[in-house]
């Protein structure tokens, strides 16, 4: 179970990605292609579920790209069924409060962790992986390997992140900068002190606890700076805005 964003990140190394909302296997395997390093299937504001997520885990499979998928909510079946079709990592929106990241930590970590259910999943090839042969292995494997990330988009977790990201079995925190502009009462002013000052806030709690530090750019000046700032992890744009935007170039050379 390699986890590729994992392997980068112990290697000194920065990963890039984006957020995969078109669908199809084609789609995925294309931003595998095109070079980057993992894609965050959304659940949250796409049109997938389970099934369509995993066609996308699956297309992941056959390229050296590492699948995250953003949940819809909180639930357990949420975070579970995500993690028994093979997501590498769990990006969770709408986190407001310590217990509902005391109760993630329970649904997406095996024991001692936490109380993760136990059956065989594709995951784990059904049990015929090479580390699913006894639970110690498969248990130490699936929570090294399996990121826990909350996203930090709401004054609450804001408020409470240090608490959060110092959790045991939270791996990192993806800051979600639009809606917590919007959360600060300045909705999409990106360059506003309050929140450039909670987003370096949420950077320093990371690296203070040893935990990834993601978030969104929407475009690759910005990513730039993030990475120059020192995150982990940036996840530039969304792979339906770079179409369009190469459609139209495209479209605006040969009409020239």
């Amino acid at each position: 179970m390699r986890n590729k964003v994992k392997e980068m990140l112990a290697n000194g190394q920065q990963a890039l990605g984006t957020f995969y909302e078109l669908g199809g296997t084609a789609a995925a395997e294309g931003l595998a292609i095109g070079g980057l390093d993992f894609f965050i299937i959304d659940t949250e504001h796409g049109p997938y579920d389970v099934e369509s997520a995993r066609d996308a885990v699956l297309a992941a499979g056959n390229h050296d790209i590492t699948p995250f998928v953003r949940v819809k909510d909180t639930t357990r079946p949420s975070i579970l069924k995500m993690l028994d079709i093979g997501a590498k990592g769990l990006i969770v929106p709408d986190v407001r409060t310590v217990q509902e990241v005391e109760a993630l930590v329970e649904y997406a970590k095996y024991d001692p962790l936490g109380r993760r259910g136990f059956a065989p999943v594709r995951a784990s090839a059904w049990g015929y992986a090479p580390f699913a042969q006894d639970t110690d292995t498969l248990f130490r494997t699936a929570n090294e390997e399996t990121l826990l990330i909350p996203q930090c988009e709401t004054e609450e977790c804001l408020r409470h992140i240090d608490e959060i990201a110092a959790m045991p079995g939270v791996d990192g925190i993806f800051i979600g900068p639009y809606d917590l502009s919007v959360a600060l009462g300045k909705p999409a002013q990106m360059d506003d002190p309050e929140l450039v000052s909670a987003i370096a806030h949420v950077l320093s709690v990371c690296h203070s606890h040893k935990k990834i530090a993601m978030i969104y750019a929407g475009d690759p000046a910005r990513a730039k700076r993030f990475f120059a700032d020192g995150f982990d992890c940036v996840a530039c744009g969304m792979d339906a805005i770079w179409l369009i935007d190469a459609v139209k170039r495209m479209a605006a050379e040969a009409r020239a």
